[in-house]
């Protein structure tokens, strides 16, 4: 295969095993109509790397995959043969985006692109355990159980709530009746192999030529096989493209014509672009829009045709006529006028005895309610559409959701009625609860030891009967952690925090009346918070007050901005004087953890701003998103610092901090994204101090960073990790501080494969790492800490060879509630060594601990996904 003889079982080629990326391009790029591999080939090829120095790496990934008999070929039965891979070809520039999807038939699923179905493997193992008749009995037994609670029941809530127990139970059976047990449908039947979907693919990519422009372009097949096993290439011949030349209206109505004309500009067809239905069609809608943003409430999609004429001109030109046809029975489309506006704040509300609602007119909107809980104010700003004004449907939408925004209530419905001659728009809302409260219990997992802690958050709307959110929350919670001034000890660590904000649905500012009706279409929100957090280690006792004062809003569903404009936070600690030399040692190296303990005032403003044009996340489509913050602290100490502050001696500081995050899923097909992410930030101090706040650093390692490290461990630069002082002569690295630094650059790749049901894995590559502005003085040599010869100031000429990289592996576990991650990091390149010694992935091991001779792995435990 690919020049290399077949071995027999037991042998293979030197030639093959001795670049190590040799057997994966070999699984992974043969062509279809060869045997890529069976179960013998599979174990020698595994057999030769176990001798090699990636030994764990090859038998904790792939081995066990093997193992379990993934191979969908043993499933198929008399003549029937394997749909192994499906291809499409086209000229160079031609796009093939989403071509993928209109293969009428799919093969099956492979891990990693390798030829390992372990889909298929689970389908025919549920198969083998499933039963119809044994569920259609359980099914019987189960309506008989609970018909007989039913009857016995002794009223009718508990009846009502049997029912529902019964439904629920009913429901899951006959999923199972009619999709298979767990594993069936986790898993996929084999793909055999039909020729008639072949044709039927060839026919949708021919539709889809003429449906974007190729009118005389054609698609062939070619099927290759092997040993059970066939490979369709489906080669496609566009042809010449046809453009659009002309556009010409057929209009009657000549008002809708002006309309048309005045909103040209934003059409989607544009003269000399390529012929698409798909844009037609979004034409079709953007027209619709268009009147009926001008008063046309009852106009239809079905009143535009588009007429294409291909032979108006030579050379594969268009002509597009677009004609909006008059409704039946009139000569014109009717604008509709809305005459009044009326919403009703209780909606679905129950009342008892002999209330009546009551009726109040409020900026020319009339408020229906059976009590007068809301403020009407702030109503009428997120509400856009008026009296005596055309009905327009993007201001229709833009109330329901900005109402929908405010979070008191559970749904907003916005319907026109036109009886009696009348165009009336009514607003109905249905409340939220007043208060809710909610809790979460569970176990931190870190580097240290896992413990537990407990969250409390109680919310109340409506605080102030001016549509407020009031907010308190409280964490408790206590961890294993390794002593900072004993390595043998273990301690525990005590973190308590509370806070509480107020939410206010608009700025809080001095603006005019007309202003906040402005910007109530931007969603404002004004959040005011304090909080007090604590945290008690045998080293220290340490607390951190915040006050902050937010303002938020968003420019339509894609844009959000932010403007912290007050933002204090007071720092206290007490330390032990163990501890405290040996903060004052590391600041000696420069390591500036001690600012995290001293007393200080950090004050900043920060703006924000999120960019998420294509709901990034989503499992349908490529998507990404940008987030950027600037942040200026002690900005107002450049023209006064009150007296109280330097009275008290409290640190101050002043600094530029800037951050960059941009992150990107595309997605492969039904089964595999590619997800990547590019993390920087910069930060700057100035004034009488020349650090930054601890909390202003950057940092490197972790769960969502460089997971070959330790969280917030990597850097900076290329200056090492001190060595332990116990173990004295076997180079253990001491990873036990954090590493701030003031320049950050990291970037992490992810494939991530669904394998079955809620389970997906994951192979990743992380880069990066933290530098300062200025050179360290390296610590002086000792009998453990050998001449330091690292590097910790950026430098455009230095910096691409001190990125730390890692890889490594992981599961993902997703229960619709909450993902849980769990990745397993391993080091290539560590910058903290020496050069020529910074390769460090053939010293991996996944057990024992840090030494210098080999690499650990990291073992990261996380919830949602890392980027």
């Amino acid at each position: 295969v690919h020049g290399y003889p077949i071995p027999v079982p037991g042998q293979f080629p030197p030639t093959l095993l001795a670049p190590i990326h040799a057997w994966p391009n070999f699984l992974a790029v043969a062509p279809p109509d060869r045997d890529l591999m069976n179960l013998d080939f599979a174990f020698d090829i595994m057999l030769g790397f176990l001798r090699r120095k990636y030994k764990y790496f090859i038998v904790s990934c792939v081995l066990p995959l093997l193992l379990s008999g993934c191979l969908a070929t043993k499933y198929l039965k008399g003549d029937e043969k394997l749909l192994y891979r499906q291809a499409i070809k086209a000229p160079k520039g031609f796009s093939k985006e989403g071509l993928a999807d209109l293969y009428v038939k799919e093969a099956n699923s492979k891990f990693l692109g390798l030829p390992i179905n372990t889909l298929v493997w689970m389908y025919y193992k549920g198969l083998k355990r499933f039963d119809i008749e044994e569920l259609k009995t359980k099914r019987k037994e189960i309506e008989t159980k609970f018909d007989t609670k039913i009857a016995k029941a002794s009223s009718p809530t508990k009846k009502t709530n049997i029912a529902y127990r019964k439904q629920k139970k009913l429901d899951g059976i006959d999923k199972k009746i009619t999709n298979g047990n767990n594993f069936m449908q986790w898993g996929e039947p084999v793909a055999v192999f039909d020729s008639a979907a072949v044709l039927a693919t060839e026919n949708k990519l021919n539709t889809y030529l003429k449906l974007n422009g190729f009118f005389i372009g054609s698609t062939n097949s070619k099927t290759g096989e092997f040993k059970r096993r066939v490979g369709v290439i489906y080669t496609i011949d566009p042809g010449s493209a046809y453009y659009y030349d002309t556009l010409f209206f057929s209009i009657p109505d000549s008002l809708v014509l002006s309309h048309i004309k005045k909103a040209e500009a934003e059409s989607i067809i544009k003269i000399g672009e390529r012929y698409s239905q798909d844009n037609l069609n979004k034409e079709r809608d953007r027209l619709d829009l268009v009147l009926k943003d001008r008063g046309y409430f009852d106009f239809s999609k079905q009143y535009i045709d588009f007429q294409v004429d291909t032979t108006y001109q030579s050379d594969h030109k268009i002509a597009l006529l677009v004609h909006i046809q008059n409704p039946p029975k009139r000569n014109y489309h009717k604008q509709f006028t809305i005459d009044s506006v009326a919403m009703t704040t209780d909606a679905n509300t129950k009342t008892f005895g002999t209330i009546k609602r009551q009726h109040e007119a409020y900026h020319h909107i009339t408020f229906s309610y059976f009590k007068n809980d809301y403020n009407k104010r702030i109503l009428s700003q997120r509400i856009f559409i008026a009296k005596d004004s055309l009905f327009n449907r993007t201001k229709t939408f833009r109330s329901q959701r900005q109402l929908a925004n405010l979070d008191n209530f559970k749904f907003v419905n916005i319907n026109y009625d036109t009886t009696g001659g009348r165009f009336i728009a009514n607003i109905f809302a249905s409340p939220l609860d007043l208060y809710s409260l909610s809790n979460e219990v569970g176990v931190t997992v870190t580097q240290g030891f896992p413990g537990p802690y407990i969250n409390l958050s109680l919310r109340k709307r409506n605080l102030f009967k001016g549509l407020e959110i009031g907010e308190i929350n409280g964490r408790f919670g206590f961890e294993g952690v390794a002593s900072a001034t004993d390595e043998n000890a273990i301690y525990a660590s005590t973190e308590a925090s509370i806070n509480g904000s107020l939410i206010f649905p608009q700025f809080l500012f001095p603006f005019s009346e007309k202003k906040f009706y402005r910007y109530g279409q931007y969603n404002p929100r004004t959040r005011v918070s304090s909080g007090y957090t604590y945290s008690d280690r045998p080293e220290y006792q340490r607390g951190i007050t915040n006050v902050s004062g937010t303002y938020t809003w968003d420019i339509n569903q894609r844009k959000q901005f932010s403007l912290t404009a007050v933002n204090l936070n007071i720092i206290d600690s007490d330390l032990t004087p163990e501890f405290e030399q040996q903060l004052l040692d590391l600041q000696a190296q420069g390591n500036n953890l001690i600012n995290a303990f001293k007393k200080s005032f950090v004050s900043s403003m920060i703006f924000a701003f999120t960019w998420n044009p294509s709901n990034y996340g989503n499992r349908e489509r490529n998507s990404h998103i940008i987030r950027t913050t600037l942040e200026s602290g002690g900005t107002f100490q450049n023209f006064w610092t009150p007296k109280i502050l330097t009275e008290k001696n409290l640190e101050l500081y002043q600094y530029l901090r800037l951050s960059f995050d941009f992150r990107k899923n595309m997605i492969l097909d039904k089964s595999r994204s590619l997800a990547y992410r590019i993390n920087s930030g910069i930060g700057f101090s100035y004034g009488n101090n020349t650090v930054l706040p601890y909390e202003k650093n950057f940092f490197a390692g972790g769960s969502n960073s460089v997971r070959a490290w330790r969280p917030r461990r990597l850097g900076i630069g290329s200056a090492p990790p001190p060595f332990s002082e116990n173990i004295t002569g076997n180079g253990y690295f001491d990873y036990k501080y954090e590493k701030p630094g003031e320049i950050l650059i990291e970037g992490s790749l992810e494939l991530r494969q669904k394998l079955f049901g809620f389970v997906s894995s994951a192979i990743f590559l992380d880069v990066g790492n933290v530098w300062l502005f200025q050179e360290l003085a390296p610590p002086p040599p000792s009998p453990t800490q050998p001449e330091w010869t690292g590097n910790t100031k950026f430098g455009l000429n230095s910096f691409l060879s001190e990125i730390g990289v890692g890889t490594g592996f992981g599961l993902r576990f997703d229960f619709s509630f909450l993902l849980l991650r769990l990745d397993v990091g391993i080091k290539a390149w560590d910058p903290a060594r020496e050069e020529g010694d910074r390769f460090v992935l053939d010293n991996l091991r996944f057990y024992k601990p840090y030494s210098k001779e080999r690499e650990p792995v990291i073992y990261n435990i996380g919830i949602g996904y890392p980027f």
